[in-house]
């Protein structure tokens, strides 16, 4: 379905001439996107214990598919961004259901609802994020050397063309190139691991690497293969997926690409590109995990706890300097990472439980920050900022909110998306009882388990000490006086609209306060945020899938 709604897609951009159809376009991706889940849906009750496809490239088994599940789920959120314009006009007295059904409400709408904005002009927006969810879909159910490359491939081409997919920005173009370049620098690893790997074991069939890396109780001596040498080559082959994931002491493009690219590409690529990686890498795990021949080297597991402790140290100390909130962000998600690949570096079914919990609350709550920030930029539609540096930003269309002191007295322009904000924050620090806290717990918990008291003590510091950047996002939203007034020109001035239906035209006054956030993106985070504060509640169907998904790989 994905593979035939490009090649539909393509075709149709190819003919079209007009660039103001780009946000049908994504109306159809979702809608496809829609098709893929239900699809999976279907289809998942049918597969057990894994379904080879394509003589043994890929790979379907449960925990593909509810992660295919998720990509589209994903993928479709992020895709309402540019499927509707992000302001409406509301005017209370004729905002009756009957009215909104019956009637259509016409005005000159074009700043309002910012319809020249450049996400609406961009046509292969959609497709090039299309290509990407299938490069993370094959990425997640490859069984294959060769097709991990493959899919790798495609999902990072299609990210490095996303990043610069604003052609008129400076800083995008610069931030797609630094991508670019330390991305090809990563596909070089994980080619080098693969070339290593193939020529040890003579296959490029994942499932021979682990028959392989599983056969410990034969003399070292009689064997064709070294297996101190699948481990170096596992550690190689990992740190280009490390690179990817931007994990410490690998992560050092993500503040710059993240921070350069406008803030509607950034919430795609800090999210997706991360799910397919982790996911292949918890399945390699745990299938090469018992690579210790009779005790001889080290477990290539161990690159995972050591990238871990310096994800969480680097992604702690050197966001507490950061004043870009692009920036800061970057460095939350290096420190989360940490979190993740503890988890995955232990490997016992707790910890995968953790795993799959940690990376999809994760998941959810960064998608809701990034929908926030968007959602403040287009707020502020009405306002003019007396600061000269806020002013003078470069890229201000395409990032409205780039520094954490434009969110100043925030709560007195809308109280709702502060407090949207601080509750996410907060689930970002691990305060209970937010989603964020019970992810981290379970985290700590199978690292307790597992005896790893150090790195434990180590999470915990630094979950206190990021608390410390967080808390200073809350404490300009909530405590300092804003720094915006309302623009002058469009405070004295009346609109005009009408209200047309079948009998007659009603004329419409309204006023600079009657511009709203559109439905779609206030709909998302609202019940975003109610997710995150209302975990304790509604936990029993998402810890029980956790809990299924581990039971499954650790008994197939």
């Amino acid at each position: 379905m994905l593979i035939l709604s490009i090649i539909s897609t393509l075709l149709s951009n190819a003919v079209n001439s007009r660039r103001d159809v780009s946000i049908l376009y994504n109306r159809i991706a979702i809608l496809v996107l829609i098709y893929c889940i239900f699809n999976d849906i279907l289809s998942l009750t049918v597969v057990t214990k894994g379904v080879g496809l394509h003589g043994g490239l890929l790979l379907i088994n449960n925990i593909t598919q509810i992660f295919h599940i998720f990509v589209y789920f994903i993928s479709g959120i992020i895709l309402t961004l540019t499927s509707f314009y992000p302001r409406k006009v509301w005017v209370s007295e004729y905002s009756s259901l009957s009215t909104l059904l019956s009637s259509r409400f016409v005005y000159y709408n074009t700043k309002i609802i910012n319809k020249m904005g450049e996400q609406f002009k961009i046509t292969e927006y959609p497709l090039i994020i299309l290509f990407i969810v299938t490069g993370a879909i094959f990425l997640m159910s490859t069984n294959d050397l060769v097709s991990i490359f493959l899919s790798i491939e495609l999902q990072s081409y299609g990210l490095y063309i996303l990043s610069t997919i604003y052609r008129n920005s400076e800083l995008s173009t610069t931030g797609g190139l630094i991508y670019f370049l330390l991305g090809g620098l990563s596909s070089c690893f994980i080619l080098l691991g693969t070339g290593l790997l193939y020529a040890n074991s003579g296959s490029t069939s994942l499932d021979s690497l682990y028959i392989i890396t599983s056969l410990s109780d034969i003399n070292s001596s009689d064997l064709w293969y070294k297996p101190y040498y699948i481990n170096l080559s596992l550690v190689i082959f990992t740190i280009g997926f490390l690179f990817k994931v931007s994990a410490a002491p690998f992560h050092f493009w993500s503040p710059d690409v993240y921070d350069a690219i406008p803030t509607i590409v950034t919430t795609f690529v800090a999210i997706i590109a991360k799910i397919s990686i982790f996911i292949l890498l918890l399945q390699i795990v745990y299938y090469t995990n018992n690579s210790f021949v009779n005790g001889q080297g080290i477990n290539w597991t161990y690159i995972l706890l050591m990238s871990s402790l310096f994800s969480l140290i680097i992604g702690t100390v050197v966001g507490l300097t950061q004043f870009r909130i692009k920036r800061l962000l970057a460095y939350s998600t290096i420190s989360h990472v940490g979190f993740i690949l503890l988890a995955l570096g232990i490997s016992s079914i707790e910890s995968t439980q953790a795993f799959i919990f940690y990376l999809t609350q994760y998941t959810i709550s960064n998608l809701n920050v990034f929908f926030i920030l968007i959602a403040m930029g287009f707020s502020l539609y009405c306002y003019t900022s007396e600061n000269k540096e806020h002013e003078e930003l470069l890229d201000k269309n395409n990032s409205p909110i780039q520094l954490v002191n434009q969110l100043k007295g925030f709560f007195y322009i809308n109280p709702l998306l502060a407090l949207s904000l601080a509750i996410t924050i907060f689930s970002f620090a691990g305060i209970p009882p937010l989603v964020g806290f019970f992810g981290k717990q379970m985290v700590l918990s199978a690292a307790l388990d597992k005896g790893l008291i150090f790195l434990s003590l180590i999470a915990i510091i630094t979950s206190v000490i990021g608390a410390i950047y967080y808390l200073s996002i809350v404490k300009e939203m909530f405590f300092s006086e804003p720094e915006y007034k309302i623009n002058t020109f469009l405070k004295n001035l009346t609109l005009k609209g009408n209200i047309i239906n079948d009998k007659k035209i009603i004329d419409v006054d309204f006023k600079y306060n009657n511009i709203v956030l559109s439905s779609p993106i206030s709909f998302i985070i609202a019940n975003i945020t109610l997710i995150i504060l209302l975990f304790l509640f509604m936990n029993k169907e998402w810890l029980s899938m956790g809990t299924i998904l581990a039971q499954i790989l650790f008994h197939s």
